[in-house]
């Protein structure tokens, strides 16, 4: 494995004292007048935001089939009894279900769609791989969030992701209300990095897919970041879609509602980011949550 300390770390992460710094890489790799289907003034909202809500990404007749397709992987005892997914602690029920697009024929056509590859590669400047995809079912009553966290941290501590060159999207498959534990994101915070202090547990990502410990920011720069940036809070119908910066700062709460909340997530990273060893842990994670093959998507 290569030792981080031969190579040029740019985002230190995992050490003694918790550091901040300025991101040092673009968050739009392609000019501002690249031709591509988000115009202009979406690209600079979000350059300077870090995320992009569109209220209809796919239409409702491929909601039903996508919705469809997930209901069928969560319902599999096969899938379930597979690695790749991820059961809640309380409910016993399938949470995510990872590698989707490998899957799932379904779930591939998605992941080829001209309206998710053309954005991904309009904000990353290159053609792309898929990093990471999966399925998530937030069933009402007691479905846990996820803490605040920024992807990157993760993926360049735990993945070898080496720069901040990779963008995530989430498609609601259910609506999403203010109530139902949706997203929230700090506008601008991606702006920033956050290099977490402790160290890796070996297997760390077995725990941190149901609760995340390694890799959280303290209280304090996260009361600093909310103060500097405010929280905003997705809600949206089945089908809408945000799109968010690899370094943004979010998490999502508990739901106690009766309503559930499922969704497709796709991680697209330039194939000029590919992967090396984990700059802050022990192994890498498996490939089904980070990948090693790094072939573009057509």
């Amino acid at each position: 494995m290569t030792v981080a300390s031969e190579r040029t770390d740019l985002y230190p992460s995992r050490t003694a004292t918790e550091v901040t710094i300025p991101r040092k890489d673009p968050v739009v790799w392609s000019p501002q007048d690249a031709p591509g289907p988000i115009t202009r003034s979406d690209l600079q909202s979000y350059d300077e935001n870090g995320f992009l809500a569109i209220e209809e990404l796919i239409t409702p007749e491929e909601v039903g089939v996508y919705r469809a397709e997930l209901d069928r992987l969560v319902a599999d005892p096969l899938i379930r009894a597979d690695e790749r997914a991820v059961v809640e602690p309380k409910s016993e029920k399938v949470r995510s279900v990872f590698e989707i697009h490998k899957i799932s024929e379904v779930f591939a056509g998605l992941v080829r769609d001209e309206r998710l590859l053309g954005r991904a590669r309009q904000i990353l400047g290159s053609d792309v791989y898929v990093h990471q995809s999966r399925i998530n079912v937030k069933p009402g009553f007691g479905a846990s969030g996820f803490y605040w966290h920024s992807d990157f941290e993760t993926w360049h501590a735990e993945d070898g992701l080496p720069r901040m060159r990779a963008v995530s999207v989430s498609i609601a498959l259910t609506e999403n209300y203010d109530t139902n534990g949706g997203l929230m994101i700090m506008p601008g915070s991606h702006r920033t990095y956050v290099g977490c202090n402790g160290v890796t547990p070996k297997d760390n990502y077995k725990r941190s897919l149901q609760m995340q410990d390694a890799g959280i920011p303290s209280d304090e720069v996260l009361t600093e970041f909310a103060d500097r940036h405010g929280i905003r809070l997705f809600t949206g119908k089945a089908g809408s879609a945000t799109w968010f910066d690899c370094n943004a700062m979010h998490g999502s709460g508990d739901n106690i509602t009766p309503y559930p909340r499922s969704n497709v997530f796709i991680v697209f990273n330039s194939v000029e980011n590919a992967a090396e060893e984990p700059f802050a842990a022990p192994v890498r994670r498996p490939e089904f949550i980070g990948a090693r093959d790094f072939t573009p998507v057509r």
